[in-house]
């Protein structure tokens, strides 16, 4: 799979979820932007804004479009819609 996509992952220490999102990334080849909610101020405020209130993480934006969290990251990989996100 390519990678001309903008891929944001929202994540924090000890997060098993964000783990294996990030994972699934690098396993599909695919590079992404990581922001720690816990370690940078004011990233848990962008990640609420811009996910429409999701508090918890990982919070997964392609394109800047809102994936979700893990199990929708999952999901769309399962499918098969990945790519088309990734490429759309």
């Amino acid at each position: 799979m390519s990678n001309k996509a903008k891929i944001e992952v929202y994540s924090g220490d000890f997060c098993p979820y964000c783990v294996r999102a990030k994972s699934l990334l690098k396993q599909r080849g695919l590079s992404f932007i990581e922001y720690n909610v816990q370690q940078e101020p004011g990233k848990h405020a962008e990640m609420m804004k811009r996910s429409h209130g999701g508090r918890s993480i990982p919070q997964i934006f392609i394109n800047d479009q809102h994936v979700g969290g893990c199990d929708e990251l999952v999901a769309l990989d399962k499918q098969g819609k990945l790519d088309a996100w990734v490429n759309g």
